[in-house]
């Protein structure tokens, strides 16, 4: 009896947690909780986890290693190659369940659960509950669909096979005109969006497992068949499998983390393995709507069903984030490749037989651009050393990483009708409070002199390496999430030390606690930066 009173109380206790979740607590809190959570437990396996070698990160490194995972943002203050096979591991997990296509098809199953529970059951023909309302309709049913059971309060009476409980003071059927044909239609309508909500949770599940099931192989495929790159891992101590699947993970969720000390930069040459992560870049990240909406596409051409032509047609009244109507797509597809080929232009233009390019062939240049561009937006992985770059290119990286990843060419007279969607369609009334809150711009350009002020005594002493423009691309790269970093150079010091020593790690790795702090925040404003999107219109500057 004890126990059934406990877990009784414990079923109590969780439909009452869940039923807060589900309609009380705000997604920004709930996205919030879910971050920090998975750093702190990341940050607890990483720290019973043992390292490769005998150096032990910090506890801040090491909890700045589990939030960059987390927020897909591979700002890195340890060497990866001093991490254990182990600590790849935790941090494949944490990289999978922080990349933004698996948040999102989580969300689709708290959609879900808010649905009735009448459309939450897969037998859509149970007794539909009309207790407080009920429909009324110009005809009755003829005798031959009616099976009058009762027309008192409490009983049942059935129309055509289906069943309508509690209804009260019916009388008689000539007097009570019910249209069974709006009623059935309203009642498929809900249906049909909840089917539609689980189908669609169920294709980006199976586009999360096809990408990474394919990625592996095809990583794993091309190091066991490429001598060169066979030799990279081989005198890193890394196992293909290893490397294959971090990489994929990494890559898709658009993180950047690789095992590698030099990131891509082992792989320059390997222009195959550049043109394989391009794809996964693409389909995890900027891509991902016009994608998933193309899976849609073939899947209602393929099997006609009724929940994928309603995905198609009812972008928006789904609420979900990444599903766009056709138009938006397209245009968001143009955009893309429009950016790529601006920053490739400009980027061959004035890198091309500069020393970065240095020992490449002219395929390899162009492939290798190519990479460097299409991370540049959100993942950051590097085949070049970033401070060898020109400053101009960085100035453009700098924007490019700042725009969100649906940042797209919208003309107003063609989705002038196009509301947003989900709980952006939702108009909340502003509070004083809310008014207040400034830009995005606003808060990244506080964030900048906050480190600024933070490293003044390095800026001084250091200025070629702490510098306002390396610390510009530190901060924005970590609010993009992307993870581009100029590094710290020995060579680069006014007055050279002897104790100092390279290290294959981001420019915050030589930071200070606090800084390293601020940039902590940084991560994660950057990674919900969807819920400021409009945010700081209060504020007017005046003609």
């Amino acid at each position: 009896m004890a126990t059934n009173g406990f877990h009784k109380s414990w079923n109590n206790v969780t439909q009452s947690l869940l039923g807060f979740i589900l309609f009380k607590a705000k997604p920004f809190w709930i996205h919030l909780t879910y971050f920090v959570t998975l750093s702190l437990f990341g940050f607890w396996a990483l720290k019973i986890s043992k390292p490769k070698t005998s150096f032990r990160p910090g506890n801040l490194d090491l909890f700045f290693t589990s939030v960059s995972s987390v927020t897909v943002s591979s700002m890195s203050t340890v060497e990866m190659e001093a991490l254990s096979e182990t600590q790849l591991i935790v941090l494949t997990i944490l990289m999978l369940l922080g990349g933004e296509v698996f948040t999102s098809m989580l969300s689709l199953q708290l959609a879900r659960l808010k649905f009735p529970k009448q459309h939450q059951a897969d037998d859509h023909h149970q007794p539909i509950n009309l207790s407080s309302t009920y429909p009324t309709i110009s005809s009755p049913p003829s005798s031959n669909n009616v099976q009058h059971r009762g027309m008192m309060m409490g009983r049942v009476t059935t129309y055509s096979g289906l069943e309508i409980e509690k209804i009260t003071n019916i009388g008689d059927l000539e007097h009570n005109k019910i249209n069974m044909v709006d009623f059935n239609a309203t009642k498929d309508d809900d249906s049909l969006k909840y089917d539609s909500i689980r189908c669609l949770g169920y294709l980006v599940l199976l586009y999360l497992v096809v990408v990474h099931i394919s990625g592996s192989s095809l990583v794993a495929a091309y190091i066991s068949l490429i001598p060169s790159a066979t030799q990279v891992l081989a005198s890193k101590g890394l196992r293909v499998s290893t490397f294959s699947v971090f990489t994929t993970v990494s890559t898709f969720a658009n993180c950047g983390f690789l095992p590698t000390n030099e990131n891509m930069m082992v792989f320059k040459k390997n222009s195959g393995l550049q043109l394989i992560l391009i794809a996964q870049v693409l389909m995890g990240n900027t891509l991902y709507a016009p994608c998933l909406r193309f899976l849609i596409w073939v899947g209602e051409k393929l099997t006609r069903r009724e929940e994928l032509r309603y995905l198609l047609l009812n972008a928006r009244e789904i609420g979900y984030c990444h599903l766009f109507s056709g138009l938006h797509s397209l245009l968001l597809a143009g955009t893309v490749v429009g950016f790529i080929l601006v920053q490739f232009v400009v980027f061959c233009a004035m890198e091309w037989n500069s020393q970065v390019m240095d020992g490449l062939s002219s395929y390899e240049k162009i492939v290798a651009a190519l990479f460097e561009v299409v991370n540049s937006r959100h993942a950051g992985e590097s085949v070049f050393d970033i401070s060898t770059i020109s400053q101009a290119i960085l100035v453009l990286f700098v924007v490019m990483m700042y725009l969100p990843p649906y940042f797209s060419f919208l003309p107003p007279n063609l989705l002038e009708d196009e509301p947003e969607s989900g709980e952006k369609c939702k108009k909340e009334k502003k509070s004083f409070m809310k008014s207040l809150v400034f830009s995005q711009l606003s808060y990244l350009a506080i964030f900048i002199i906050l480190v600024c002020i933070a490293e003044r005594d390095k800026m001084k002493k250091d200025p070629l390496n702490f510098n306002v423009l390396n610390v510009t691309i530190e901060v924005i790269s970590a609010y993009g999430n992307v993870g581009f970093s100029t590094g710290y150079s020995c060579e680069r010091q006014l007055k050279p030390e002897s104790s100092c020593k390279d290290a294959c790690y981001g420019f915050s790795g030589k930071w200070s606690s606090t800084a390293k702090f601020i940039l902590i925040i940084v991560m994660f404003f950057g990674r919900l930066k969807c819920f400021f999107n409009k945010t700081g219109k209060a504020w007017r500057i005046p003609n």
